[in-house]
């Protein structure tokens, strides 16, 4: 029974990774400006980019766990083992199609990609974060293939596991062409959105993301932060130091990406958490 379990889930779970998307790609615009790189160098810092690409954006390892596999952020540069080796173009089409959708070249899904977070960016942004990716020296660094092991499809049968990046976005959604940066609740929610992978999309939290991970903590009003004021908020975002005295682990809350926040960012950002209702 559980031989013929197993054989299901992995048969479900391949034909989601194998399942073509045919969407319509928002034609950006892609600037060549020394601003707008800069202004992409920052989305892709405080997006957490090289968390998984890693800092010089050649790739770095994930998941390497002998229940559910192996997974590396693989090399985005034009090194060797790079975009230009693994494809034969790769077209600012491309990019959109699996920075907003989370969709490769052979129009299936990206593993792992949470392409949801940034699905909402601006035109200008997006635009932006492009441009600094096409920017990237290139460095050489071939990452080994993915590799699942039977834990990694359970997971993913029950949505445990977010491997399967494009069922989480929707396609339709166009980009605006811009969101200004002011200290508002509104803007809060616009950056808030890279909290979502963890914290969801109420901002309540939950069970833990990934096996072996602590379970996410609130981070409305009804929570810690709650009681917090805009000063304690952005030194807890900075430090990695919440005013209870709780040192936070950078592996779990990435308090080093949020460090970068700008002062607009990061308060818009406490505006819009304290605006949601316990």
């Amino acid at each position: 029974m559980l031989l013929l379990t197993f054989l299901f889930i992995n048969h479900k779970v391949k034909s989601r990774f194998n399942k073509e998307y045919q969407v319509s790609v928002q034609t950006i615009p892609i600037p060549t400006d020394d601003a707008s790189i800069n202004l992409g160098k920052h989305i892709a810092t405080i997006k957490g980019c090289g968390d998984c690409h890693g800092q010089n954006f050649s790739g770095q390892v994930v998941i390497d766990d002998p229940a559910i596999g192996f997974l590396a952020g693989p090399n985005i540069t034009r090194g060797k083992g790079g975009l230009l080796s693994r494809h034969k173009t790769y077209t600012d089409e491309d990019y959109v199609r699996a920075i907003k959708h989370g969709i490769g070249q052979d129009n299936k899904t990206l593993k792992l990609m949470p392409s949801y977070e940034y699905n909402p960016l601006s035109k200008k942004d997006l635009g932006a974060l492009i441009a600094y990716l096409k920017s990237l020296p290139p460095v050489d660094n071939e990452t080994p293939p993915i590799r699942l092991n039977p834990l990694a499809y359970v997971l993913t049968h029950f949505d445990k596991l977010p491997l399967v990046a494009a069922e989480r976005v929707d396609h339709s959604t166009q980009s605006q062409e811009e969101v200004l940066p002011e200290v508002s609740a509104a803007y809060g929610q616009y950056v808030a959105v890279s909290c979502t992978g963890c914290h969801r999309d109420n901002f309540q939290g939950g069970s833990a993301i990934v096996p072996g991970s602590p379970d996410v903590p609130n981070i409305n009003s009804s929570g810690n932060l709650g009681k917090w004021s805009e000063a304690q908020f952005i030194q807890t975002l900075r430090t990695g130091i919440t005013p209870e005295g709780k040192k936070m682990n950078a592996k779990f809350m990435p308090w080093k990406m949020t460090k970068e926040y700008t002062d607009t960012e990061i308060k818009s950002l406490y505006k819009f958490l304290k605006s949601l209702p316990g």
